[in-house]
């Protein structure tokens, strides 16, 4: 994936972009859509992963998805991170995109890919999306665009309470990064020229367990319609931590916190995970075309739930 760099508000001169994996950089360069510098970091960035003394890690932003996703002490240690490298992409992707990459990766929607076409994240005045096929769009509408985040790796680390660490500022949440989803313009908040450098995780508790789960419209290789990845602590028959970060239903990863108050000290079973289900779509606007989108999130919220049970 490449690290794009954005200005703080639409401008028509291409600003430079850096180029780390450069799998969607290199698709956006072909079809038009970015124009200007080009900045190699391919060489240059960090690419360790770190531990500290109480078990926590820190992964340099130009770790591959594939390091991530088949390295055995982040799997153990971080098991929700593990399985969203793992369902990423292809294999071959996985192998030269990066972790920094998939988090400050553009926007995925047809409408934006099309360089002959305007909206809103090109300096536009209207999302296209919104009045035409907006099938895989939001169905939380939070801001003028109606396209979803596109970073799998953003909503797993939104469930991980992980923070970034860029050239010029450090402890940034997801939220940092990405805003609120009312920013239409940007699909992150990075500033021009602006690197990401590491992101860190806090260490594991004690017990617990993590899972990701995504719907597609194909078996591989397809961008999700919905993903959910999960985090739970199960004590003495009861969930004493819940943590679901949804992706692919809003313009940024987003906290299903009603979900999470609705299971929080509940008896870890199905029939707690059904009536929770049900408050996962709590805030939800789907569009038109995207009321698909919440019936898939309740789906996939009962079963990843359901397989940390066992």
């Amino acid at each position: 994936m490449s690290v794009a760099v954005m200005t703080a508000e639409p401008t028509a001169k291409p600003t430079p972009e850096f180029r780390a994996g450069g799998t969607d950089f290199s698709e956006r360069r072909r079809s038009g859509v970015s124009q200007g510098l080009l900045i190699d970091i391919s060489a240059t960035g960090d690419k360790a992963i770190t531990w500290d003394a109480d078990g926590a890690a820190q992964i340099g932003a130009l770790t591959t998805i594939a390091t991530i996703a088949t390295d055995a002490r982040i799997a153990a240690a971080y098991p929700g991170i593990a399985a969203s490298a793992q369902g990423l992409a292809t294999p071959q992707v996985r192998q030269v995109a990066t972790l920094g990459g998939n988090l400050a990766q553009r926007s995925r929607c047809w409408y934006f890919r099309r360089a002959d076409i305007d909206c809103l994240k090109k300096g536009g005045s209207t999302c296209p999306a919104r009045s035409g096929n907006h099938l895989y769009g939001v169905a939380f509408d939070l801001g003028p665009c109606v396209a979803p985040h596109p970073s799998t790796m953003a909503a797993a680390l939104l469930a991980y309470d992980a923070t970034i660490t860029t050239d010029r500022r450090s402890g940034l949440t997801i939220a940092g990064l990405l805003g609120d989803g009312s920013v239409s313009h940007a699909d992150h908040t990075l500033a021009a020229g602006e690197m990401i450098k590491s992101i860190a995780l806090p260490a594991p508790l004690e017990g617990e367990r993590a899972s990701y789960k995504r719907a597609i419209s194909r078996t591989y290789a397809e961008w999700p319609l919905v993903e959910l990845c999960t985090r739970v602590v199960i004590a003495d028959g009861k969930f004493q931590l819940v943590r679901l970060a949804a992706g692919g239903v809003a313009p940024v990863p987003l906290r299903l916190a009603a979900a999470e108050v609705a299971l929080h000290g509940k008896i870890a079973n199905a029939a707690s995970i059904a009536d929770a289900a049900k408050a996962a779509t709590s805030g939800a606007k789907p569009l038109p075309m995207t009321g698909y989108k919440l019936d898939l999130l309740q789906g996939l919220m009962r079963d990843v739930l359901e397989r940390l049970l066992d």
